[in-house]
């Protein structure tokens, strides 16, 4: 037996670690079988991980105990494989290929497999799939990676610095290559814990900081950040643009409305069911990133009802539908109505908003009514639009005092940033903003809302917002955000401002992500922000409420406001942004309301 073979009992299951597996380029990954017990040909699961293999040990006896052979994989240049590390899900199709060919020719192989994966694990099935590769029959991408360049890592020009906090916290100093040396590793966990001072201190350039001890980490967060167009260098996971590339397999989409990739989960959705001849299927739940077996994300619950409490079983009904044969049922779409609690906090202190699960046919829902809510003068958020000349209102955005983020869609965001549902007010909970006041109250952020409703109203579908503005500098940014505005109560005699979604655009991308455009100054254009998709009742005696500013720090890089290239700035300016609010140039959110059950 191979001196790196080692063959374990697990409750049956045999288990052969660090198995070396040959990719085209002669670079050796490692992987863990998990194999079932008995002889035979079995199905297998596949799971490719920067994370590390040995984190597997549980799922992989799981499942290997249910007739699978699970193959956790490390993905290349990260734990036990060899290679260098080239970028989120860069060489993961290519890689993946390969080792579907090394699965499929295994003794112990029936010749069909399905993968397994959060996050950037749901990525690398992703990557996979665009490659078509022999033996895969079934996937589950939950929170996957996808569509860089259009949301998620650039978010319409915009660079997701959870990427950035990812690099500095997990992909440079545990797991590379170069973190294996103790002095490299202990130098690496110092930039690390004092990432709060260099998150203060971009751009990031090459050379300045601890990171260049692991320059493959090093050089992709460097082009990253500069590299705002959408083109071949976001291109390998790249759904929306090629969807004909995606093997024509069942896939069942997993996301959360809190998620940092939401927005691609239904956008994948929409790309792949009409391209697949195979079934493609959706849940969105209330969840955060990778968190569905928990009810309660941030400061709010949404019932016992909202978490999956078995992360596997779902999981396996799958598998054994697609890889066994067991007849098995799921709806094609299914999504969690968030907003029907009562409001009030519960034994644990949670705001109770709740909610209800629903199955649907299709997505978006084919009943919606799209109504736009007008930002009017004065803060009013209305239907009616406006019919006068000339209405606008103008703002100062001071870069170097960006807007904070208190919550919404993060990932990877450990130590920097909230995710989740959270009252927009400050605290100590907060690292830019400790003061406990509201961000309402800040002088560069325009609120626009509804009065109380006087019905139930359901938001659920995509969103977008469009906005006329102009800017006194040649390049920045337009945010906005959906908030659900509670009522005051007993519990919480100040009200609760809910975050629901939200989203940006950089000013250079306004026209096209395939291209930048720099702006003139004080001249008005239309500006497309896309917050990510939702389901929400805003209840009677609540209001909607739309936020309008120039930057959400840290989920996003701040603009300098001077149009010097991306990650390249070394001034920062201030700007005059001005949004209008008037019959020609009619700024205004799209909401996708769903008509009453009669």
């Amino acid at each position: 037996m191979h001196a790196l073979l080692l063959v374990l009992l697990l409750q049956d299951v045999a288990l052969e670690k660090d198995v070396k597996v040959p990719m085209r380029d002669g670079v050796r990954l490692a992987a863990d079988l998990y194999r079932p017990p008995g002889e035979g040909k079995f199905p297998a699961i596949l799971v490719r991980s920067p994370y590390g293999k040995n984190g597997e040990k549980g799922n992989g006896t799981w499942f290997a105990a249910r007739g699978y052979v699970y193959v956790a994989m490390d993905s290349r240049g990260r734990f036990a494989s060899e290679g260098t590390w080239g970028g989120f899900c860069k060489d993961d199709g290519r890689d993946g290929f390969d080792t579907a060919e090394w699965i499929v020719k295994q003794p112990w192989s029936d010749g069909k497999f399905g993968t397994i994966g959060t996050s950037y694990v749901g990525g690398t099935q992703h990557a996979l799939a665009l490659e078509r590769p022999p033996g895969l029959a079934a996937l589950i991408p939950v929170d996957a990676v996808s569509n860089m360049g259009v949301q998620g890592m650039r978010n319409h020009g915009a660079f997701e610095l959870r990427f950035w906090n990812w690099v500095m916290s997990i992909g440079g100093p545990n797991g590379s290559a170069g973190a294996r040396d103790p002095g490299t590793a202990a130098t690496l966990k110092e930039m690390m814990d004092q990432r709060l001072h260099y998150l203060q201190q971009l751009p990031l350039r090459r050379g300045t900081t601890p990171l260049k001890l692991v320059p493959e980490y090093e050089d992709w967060l460097v082009e990253a950040m500069q590299h705002g167009v959408d083109d071949a260098y976001w291109s390998h996971v790249n759904i929306l643009d090629y969807p004909e590339r995606y093997k024509d397999v069942p896939v069942y989409l997993v996301g959360g409305w809190y998620d940092s990739w939401a927005g691609n989960t239904t956008a994948n959705y929409r790309a792949l069911s009409k391209t697949l001849k195979s079934p493609v299927h959706l849940v969105m739940g209330p969840w955060i990133h990778g968190a569905q077996g928990s009810s309660a994300h941030g400061q709010v619950s949404f019932g016992k009802d909202a978490a999956w409490a078995d992360p596997l079983a779902w999981r396996l009904a799958w598998y054994d539908r697609w890889l066994k044969g067991k007849e098995q049922t799921f709806p094609k779409v299914r999504v969690f109505v968030m907003g029907t609690g009562d409001g009030r906090k519960d034994a644990k202190g949670m705001k109770q908003h709740g909610g209800f699960w629903r199955d649907e046919e299709e997505w978006p829902l084919a009943r919606t009514k799209y109504v736009s809510f007008y930002l009017r003068k004065g803060g009013l958020l209305s239907p009616e639009a406006p019919g006068g000349a000339g209405d606008s209102t103008s703002y100062v955005f001071d870069p170097k005092k960006p807007v904070p983020t208190i919550g919404g869609n993060i990932s990877s965001g450990g130590g920097i940033m909230l995710q989740g549902a959270w009252d927009q007010r400050g605290g100590p909970h907060v690292w830019n903003c400790p003061e406990p006041i509201p961000l309402s109250s800040r002088n560069d952020i325009l609120v626009f809302q509804t009065p109380p409703l006087e019905a139930d109203v359901e938001v659920t579908g995509e969103l977008e917002v469009k906005l006329w503005a102009s800017s006194s500098g040649p390049d920045t940014d337009f945010t906005a955000k959906l908030v659900d505005v509670h009522p005051p109560d007993p519990d919480y005699p100040g009200g609760f401002d809910q975050n629901i979604a939200d989203g940006i655009v950089r000013g250079r991308f306004r026209e096209s992500l395939k291209e930048e455009k720099l702006l003139e100054p004080g001249k008005p254009a239309l500006f497309t922000v896309r917050p990510y998709p939702t389901s929400n009742v805003f209840k009677k005696g609540h209001r909607i409420r739309v936020d309008i500013s120039s930057s959400n720090f840290p989920r996003f890089d701040v603009n300098p406001n001077t149009g010097e290239p991306l990650n390249d700035n070394r001034r920062w300016a201030q700007a005059v942004n001005t949004v209008w609010q008037d019959r020609e140039r009619p700024s205004h959110i799209v909401l996708p309301v769903i008509p009453p059950a009669k």
